[in-house]
């Protein structure tokens, strides 16, 4: 009995000293990323500095082929406005579908609608023209990126679910590497293709992860709290 109680106690710890560590994780980024908005704000308005941004664009230019930039016109496609939307949509309906993913639906519909209202609504305040030098004609202001923000939030979502429900510990991994570099890819076309400054899409990167994490808090409290009301609607 007594060995069951320590294995007990054993494994109690174990379990806490991981959710510490992915609290402590958790606010580790939720820091830097505000952190590093911040700074890029700063940097852009304040200071009003380009060497960031001349030097993105020199690096650009110096990989820049025929193939480079079919590819990269191929990539940027997977952060706009098109396939969020449609994309957003497709998901949420095949979650539908799975009773116990139902709420992951929610999930994807709301992170997606808000911060493309947040990016929309911080492209109007900051103000900031495109480059004159884009290769595709673009509307709208620069500051901060709508690829990069909504989908690093949109592809951060699946990466989270990715994490939260595949079980094999080396395939989670792997997805989530990858969804990490095709998150990157997509940052870095817009600066390939000149239609954002690379100020723009570390703006856009932090402030999407931001509000992702800050939604999914924000989710999972409002989960917790229909399935205390369901629950209570049973035993009554």
């Amino acid at each position: 009995m007594q060995e069951r109680v320590q294995r007990l106690f054993k494994k109690l710890g174990a379990l806490l000293a991981v959710m510490s560590v992915q609290v402590a994780l958790a606010w580790l980024v939720f820091v830097a990323c505000a952190l590093l908005f911040f700074w890029m704000a700063t940097v852009v308005f304040v200071e009003q500095e380009k060497e960031l941004d001349q030097a993105a664009f020199a690096f650009a230019a110096s990989v820049t082929t025929p193939e480079n930039t079919a590819f990269m016109y191929f990539v940027t496609f997977f952060g706009s406005k098109d396939f969020l939307i449609y994309g957003s949509l497709g998901l949420a309906a095949v979650f539908l579908i799975f009773q116990r993913w139902r709420f992951y639906s929610l999930k994807i519909i709301t992170i997606s609608a808000t911060t493309t209202l947040f990016n929309q609504t911080m492209k109007w305040i900051f103000d900031r023209p495109r480059p004159e030098t884009a290769f595709l004609e673009q509307s709208g202001n620069s500051f901060p990126s709508g690829h990069a923000m909504i989908g690093g939030a949109f592809w951060g979502l699946i990466a989270y679910l990715i994490w939260t429900n595949v079980r094999q510990v080396w395939l989670r991994w792997i997805l989530c590497i990858l969804v990490g570099i095709w998150i990157f890819l997509i940052g870095f076309s817009r600066v390939y293709l000149n239609v954002h400054y690379a100020s723009d899409v570390l703006a856009g990167w932090s402030a999407g992860i931001l509000w992702l994490m800050v939604a999914l808090y924000l989710l999972k409290k409002l989960q917790h709290r229909m399935g205390r009301k369901v629950e209570s609607k049973i035993e009554n």
